[in-house]
C-alpha cells in the first residue's frame, strides 16, 4: 500500500488551501501478497481507477481529516478485495420441461387464434364497401 496526500477540493475555506487532507491510496495487485486467483478476479472486476499495469488508485477526500480519509480509502479497498474473494457458482445448463414447452405452445396457439379472430371481424365488416 502506498499513501499520497494532496490538497482536497470542496468546502473548508482557506483551510483547504493549506492542509493536505485528501488521500490517494495505491495498491499494486500483481506485486501484492494476495493469492493468484484473487488477483485475477480483482483485475477481472475492472475497477474504474485501475491502471493498465494493475495498480488500483483510490482517492478519498470526503472529510476534512486526513486520518478519516485514509480509513475510508482502506475500507473501499477492503470492499474490493472481499468482492473479488466471492466465488460465483457455475451455472448448470438446464432443459425446459415438457409441461413448460406445452404451455408455451398452447399460449402461442391461443394468441394466434385471437389475432385471426380479430382479422376476420375486420374483414367481414360491410361498412367499408
Amino acid at each position: 500500500l502506498v499513501f499520497e496526500t494532496m490538497r482536497s477540493s470542496g468546502p473548508g475555506g482557506q483551510h483547504v488551501n493549506k492542509v493536505e487532507t485528501a488521500v490517494l491510496l495505491k495498491f499494486d495487485i500483481p506485486n501484492s501478497s494476495l493469492p493468484e486467483d484473487i488477483k485475477r478476479r480483482m483485475i477481472k472486476l475492472g475497477y474504474s481507477g485501475m491502471t493498465a499495469e494493475g495498480v488500483i488508485h483510490i482517492k478519498s477526500q470526503a472529510t476534512r481529516s486526513q486520518k478519516k480519509n485514509k480509513v475510508m480509502a482502506l475500507d473501499r479497498l477492503k470492499a474490493l478485495i472481499l468482492k473479488a474473494m466471492e466465488v460465483q457458482k457455475k451455472r448448470k445448463p438446464t432443459q425446459p420441461t415438457q409441461a413448460s414447452q406445452k404451455r408455451r405452445v398452447d399460449k402461442k396457439k391461443k394468441h394466434g387464434k385471437t389475432k385471426r379472430m380479430r382479422a376476420q371481424d375486420w374483414l367481414d365488416d360491410d361498412d367499408y364497401d
